[in-house]
């Protein structure tokens, strides 16, 4: 009898372990999912701080900053999914910058690369933070639904030796917009997304913001609410994780997490309304970081019916977001022109990277190639407008390259503030362009990008990626090649060899990095994560 009951034990053992391996991944996420989580408390009103009214003069600054937005999301520069009258109203009133890029092509090095007006090189934060345990359940679900990719190389020893999550990001020793605009007289204001750290010395009010109302999760609305439309991605693990992890919830300045109020997207605008008017009668710079268009892909109901019968289901709930978007700019400019201080405000509009294969929608970054996560075009280019009346003249179009960190320099001294002098700065005020000057003094023309030990240069129209971990190299003549079409790297020896020593020199001084990539994921340039590879096709390995 003992012996049948051991050997009973033993066989439904096996068979409870057998079952736990084969959803080995579900059992992960719901781990994932329900480990050391905070609570979140029913919404409650902020109250933004209104402070005595002062004489009109220095500008207010709008900077409006939305989350993998590619450019052809947008009318004005590309064909889009959708019309995007607001957006497209907006960039009609001032400058249009054909060749605006983003900092970096991911999320939270961008950022600090636009706060600070200086490259990853700089500041060490190249790489994006990742939740705890976030690497290894990636390249588990990756290589599980590879449709022919490379596998998703994981390092645990690298994970383990990283600081944590909430541990790594901007430096404090940075200096951001805000703090400098803080030193000249404004109130500086923050909404949405930071991704910059979550101890209290990288926080937004650490960071220069007098208030801040930060996304503390990343849900636009809870799954099961009877507003929303999801469209979820079951073979990317970045979705899937997102999906199974995240919250819907915001903290107001470092306090505890609460619900927002409706969609995700609605309630920063409405808040951002709030804030500008709290502060209609003092100069202010509001920094709205929008979580939209990243994923999860969902949207509100009346967004999804409004925008049509668009197919796939995904690409309607990822169109009816755009929309969202598109909304904020209305009433943001409307909230301007309400309050009377539309004339006397500078407000610039762009996205942190371009868009992310992981949506798996086509076109996001049509007609460049590459996606979010890679340095090509598409990962780069970014929408890029500003509208100053009375400065910059409505209509202007401007072609040459500029970058998110030049906003550093060019918000501070619209602001009549202080740059500091005791680092270097690779933005350059934008001034100039609008006022009839033929470029920028960089120097040596040159900008620069890098993750791990992909490493990319732009001078003067040549552009260089050096992409070591797949061990290839792209060189094009954007002059003549703008789309990345032809790869002349076998072919132009020594322009292959004077952008090189650029790359060397500018990394020779690099710092070392505030966290090492736990990851390194392949990234076909020209097929989104839902379409399978095939041999011939190009990618990168992106190492995060």
């Amino acid at each position: 009898m003992w012996k049948k009951l051991v050997v009973g034990i033993t066989v439904f053992i096996a068979i409870c372990g057998s079952l736990l391996w084969l959803n080995r991944i579900e059992v992960m996420l719901y781990i994932a999912a329900n480990k050391d989580k905070a609570p979140v408390a029913d919404n409650r009103d902020v109250v933004w701080h209104t402070g005595p009214a002062q004489p009109k003069g220095k500008p207010n600054v709008v900077l409006i900053l939305t989350d993998d937005m590619g450019i052809n999301d947008v009318s004005t520069f590309g064909g889009g999914m959708i019309n995007t009258p607001n957006i497209d109203k907006l960039a009609a009133k001032g400058a249009l910058f054909t060749n605006g890029y983003s900092g970096h092509a991911n999320c939270a090095p961008s950022r600090a690369a636009l706060l600070t007006g200086r490259d990853a090189s700089r500041t060490g934060f190249d790489v994006t933070p990742i939740p705890d345990g976030f690497g290894r359940m990636i390249a588990m679900i990756e290589n599980k639904n590879s449709k022919g990719r490379p596998p998703v190389e994981y390092f645990p020893e690298i994970d383990k030796n990283n600081p944590t999550f909430n541990n790594r990001g901007l430096p404090g020793e940075e200096i951001t917009i805000a703090e400098l605009m803080q030193d000249a007289g404004y109130r500086t204001l923050h909404i949405g997304k930071w991704h910059l750290g979550r101890t209290d010395e990288m926080m937004p009010n650490a960071q220069g913001f007098d208030e801040s109302l930060m996304m503390a999760s990343g849900l636009y609305l809870p799954v099961d609410h009877p507003e929303a439309v999801n469209a979820q991605v079951e073979f990317s693990g970045l979705d899937r994780f997102i999906w199974a992890t995240m919250d819907y919830a915001v903290t107001w300045n470092g306090g505890e997490r609460f619900a927002p109020r409706g969609y995700l997207t609605d309630y920063f605008t409405e808040e951002a309304e709030r804030a500008i008017e709290a502060n209609a009668n003092r100069p202010f710079f509001l920094y709205l970081a929008h979580w939209g268009p990243h994923n999860p892909v969902q949207a509100k109901k009346s967004d999804y019916e409004a925008v049509g019968d668009i197919q796939p289901h995904r690409k309607r709930v990822y169109a009816a977001m755009l929309r969202s978007l598109d909304r904020s700019v209305e009433r943001v400019m409307a909230k301007l022109e309400e309050q009377g201080i539309a004339d006397n405000t500078i407000v610039i509009l762009s996205s942190d990277n371009g868009g992310a294969d992981y949506v798996a929608i086509d076109n996001l970054n049509k007609p460049y190639r590459g996606w979010k996560s890679t340095f090509f075009e598409g990962g780069i280019r970014v929408p890029f407008s500003i509208t100053w009346p009375g400065e910059i003249e409505a209509g202007l179009i401007i072609d040459e390259p500029v970058n998110h960190f030049d906003l550093m320099p060019t918000i501070v001294n619209a602001g009549q503030g202080k740059l500091p002098q005791d680092r270097i700065l690779d933005g350059r005020d934008l001034t100039p362009l609008w006022n009839g000057a033929d470029g920028l003094d960089r120097e040596n023309g040159a900008m620069y990008w890098f993750t791990g030990n992909y490493r990319v240069v732009q001078a003067k129209g040549w552009k260089l990626q050096l992409n070591p971990s797949s061990d290839q190299v792209f060189l094009f003549d954007l002059n003549t090649d703008p789309t990345e079409q032809n790869n002349l790297a076998a072919t132009q020896p020594e322009k292959l060899a004077s952008l090189i020593k650029l790359i060397d020199e500018h990394f020779a001084d690099a710092v070392a990095s505030s966290g090492y990539s736990v990851i390194s994921a392949p990234i076909t340039v020209d097929k989104h994560l839902g379409v399978e590879m095939v041999a011939g096709d190009t990618y990168i390995m992106w190492n995060n």
